[in-house]
């Protein structure tokens, strides 16, 4: 288990039938899913999927209806027992826990929202989010400052002392939500915690669930169906289909470099300035030239590699501004000065992460390339052309 690693998951089956066990065991890997019920009439629900999830990482398992998700994450918690494998949170498998083992981890480091709520319909708001505390054995103050403490940060403060049935979809995801946060797990299992949402609602809770995520930093494994909400709110994202994982990735990676199709249906339609990063669009600076070297030699370097503009560094090597052929009005005015005298310590900049949609105000406002900085350090940069390119293409980014 690497270093990191909250939760890792490897070789995991669920298989349905008799002797499921043993299929798992000596399956052909050729046979298909259907292939696999007509011979032995046996349903491969999760076959042999791996994979782990990062401290405070929010992995994102999508597919459609019978891909097999849902298993998967109950598999996770033990709500559904596993035909073979391992899950191991912090080095210790679940699989091989006794009942007592089990019930001490899911009080004390996993938390789970599904998708109907859970919600109990005879307590209150206070009462049930109050609810995992109580079985952990918390004083009654303690309760109740916790249950507070996250009512408010779910956004339901003055909710309290209502019942489930009074609140709107939205806020009876939060309550469930709040009741899984209360008890300070290490780990958060959603099953489609949204998909009975309007879609505005929707919208809101995912806002929300990213906001909080920025504050509370659990690691965290959610369940969809829908596409652009896996790539909205995953760090990483695995598509599903057949109980198999397709394909893991960012989801810059699945839309930039789909492995097949059927990765590719599911991007085709994505809004590629949301999820393509400066990373992905930059190119490496093809000139670099110091601040201190000599303007004409500067000038001679753009034009032997056919560029209008450079980056320049200091001595330390770090990103000072950009110099351009546009600015030099001819050779005889470059005579004896230093590139930093004609240099632009001003224009547009980006670190790698920087989504397209907030580098294409910069290219088209500024018009000069975008430098792309690291630790101070230029690795690349982004030119106008470049970046609505992007924007058209249906061909994988290098």
């Amino acid at each position: 288990m690497e270093a990191g690693t909250r939760l890792l998951c490897q070789n995991l089956w669920k298989v349905y039938g008799d002797g499921g066990s043993e299929l798992a065991a000596s399956i052909d890997p050729a046979l298909t899913r259907e292939e696999v019920l007509t011979q032995t009439g046996c349903v491969l629900a999760v076959r042999d999927v791996s994979f782990e999830v990062r401290e405070g990482e929010t992995f994102v398992i999508m597919g459609l209806s019978g891909s097999g998700k849902s298993t998967l994450v109950r598999c996770l918690g033990r709500l559904i027992e596993p035909t073979r494998g391992h899950v191991q949170i912090d080095g210790e498998d679940l699989l091989a826990m006794n009942k007592q083992q089990l019930r001490d981890i899911r009080r004390h480091k996993i938390g789970m929202v599904f998708q109907h709520f859970g919600n109990f319909p005879h307590k209150r708001v206070l009462d049930n989010v109050v609810y995992g505390l109580q079985v952990q054995g918390i004083e009654k103050a303690a309760q109740r400052r916790r249950a507070e403490e996250v009512i408010d940060l779910v956004g339901l403060s003055g909710w309290e002392e209502r019942f489930p049935h009074e609140l709107s979809g939205g806020m009876q995801q939060r309550v469930g939500l709040a009741r899984a946060l209360a008890v300070d797990p290490e780990i958060l299992l959603f099953d489609e915690p949204f998909s009975a949402l309007d879609p505005l609602i929707r919208r809101d809770m995912q806002d929300q669930l990213i906001g909080l995520q920025q504050l509370v930093k659990k690691t965290m494994v959610f369940i969809t169906h829908d596409f652009l909400e896996a790539i909205k709110l995953g760090d990483r994202v695995a598509i599903m289909k057949d109980g198999e994982f397709v394909q893991v990735g960012t989801p810059e990676e699945l839309v930039s470099n789909p492995i097949n199709d059927y990765v590719r249906d599911f991007t085709r339609d994505v809004p590629r300035s949301k999820v393509l990063t400066a990373r992905s669009v930059m190119t490496k600076p093809r000139v670099c030239v110091a601040a201190d070297q000599a303007l004409a030699e500067a000038m001679h370097e753009l034009a032997l590699q056919e560029c209008e503009s450079a980056v320049v560094v200091d001595g330390r090597g770090l990103f000072v501004g950009t110099v351009h052929l546009a600015d030099v009005p001819d050779n005889g005015a470059s005579a004896g000065r230093s590139v930093a005298s004609t240099m632009r310590d001003s224009g547009p900049v980006a670190d790698p992460d920087t989504r397209l949609e907030r580098l294409i105000p910069l290219v088209i406002q500024d018009g000069a390339p975008i430098a792309v900085l690291e630790d101070g350090r230029c690795i690349g940069t982004i030119s106008r052309e470049a970046a609505m390119a992007a924007l058209v293409s249906d061909e994988g980014i290098a």
